[in-house]
């Protein structure tokens, strides 16, 4: 309930249901981020999501596709059946020395290897077993009924959506390990403000969070030089 202290009114956290629109077709797998409280997810198909947050609070959507957006959320907002938010269509525009720059950069020259045994996160266990049918084939042959139950529920999905926020996760703190925070807006000369958003960003870059699994710190310095200086365009700072 609502929390009393100095005169001040502490809002309530409570679920927003939005939907994000643009001048463009493919809206799911949009990366939202409440910046107070640093909970994320992802937008479904056709742009749809749903997200704790209070009055006040600041969220941020990011993709490569997109430019970065930010909005407070007011009152209002959250008597809204749908909260509807605009995204204009970022156009990446890479001349012809800057793709020759990268046409040797691959899964093999980035150092990745590839590792036998595979260790399962905690959410990729919980999509692991419900996905999972334990069929057998033979004269007792037994199909678990958890698999269909789940996706008929849309359970699996869900899940899915979890392996995907908890791999981010899981990026950022790599992320937060290797560089100080003054790394960021001394070198990359990233405003103070936008270093949350700029992490959120590159951990979304393929060829970057490739490089942190290989622990190819060099590389992923690399790369995130490069990014540095398309997200400053993304966020229109001026030099």
């Amino acid at each position: 309930m609502m929390q009393l202290s100095n005169g001040q009114v502490t809002s309530v956290s409570k679920k927003i249901n939005g939907k994000v629109t643009a001048d463009y077709n493919d809206l799911e797998s949009i990366y939202i981020v409440n910046l107070k409280t640093e909970k994320s997810t992802l937008t479904e198909r056709g742009g749809y999501f749903s997200i704790n947050a209070s009055v006040g609070d600041t969220i941020m959507f990011t993709a490569v596709q997109f430019k970065s957006l930010k909005i407070t959320l007011k009152e209002e907002d959250f008597n809204k059946e749908l909260l509807f938010v605009k995204m204009e269509t970022f156009i990446r525009i890479l001349d012809e020395v800057k793709i020759n720059e990268y046409k040797d950069i691959n899964a093999v020259s980035l150092g990745i290897i590839s590792s036998k045994t595979k260790h399962y996160t905690p959410a990729e266990r919980k999509l692991k077993t419900a996905s999972d049918s334990d069929a057998q084939i033979g004269t007792n042959t037994s199909i678990g009924l958890d698999p269909i139950l789940n996706w008929m529920s849309g359970r699996t999905t869900m899940l899915k959506k979890e392996v995907e926020v908890e791999k981010k996760e899981l990026m950022l703190t790599k992320i937060q390990n290797l560089y100080e925070a003054e790394y960021f807006v001394e070198t990359l000369k990233i405003p103070e403000d936008f270093v949350k958003g700029f992490q959120y960003y590159i951990v979304e870059d393929a060829k970057f969070v490739e490089a942190l699994k290989a622990k190819n710190k060099t590389m992923a310095t690399f790369i995130m030089n490069e990014l540095a200086v398309t997200y400053k365009d993304l966020i229109a700072v001026k030099p």
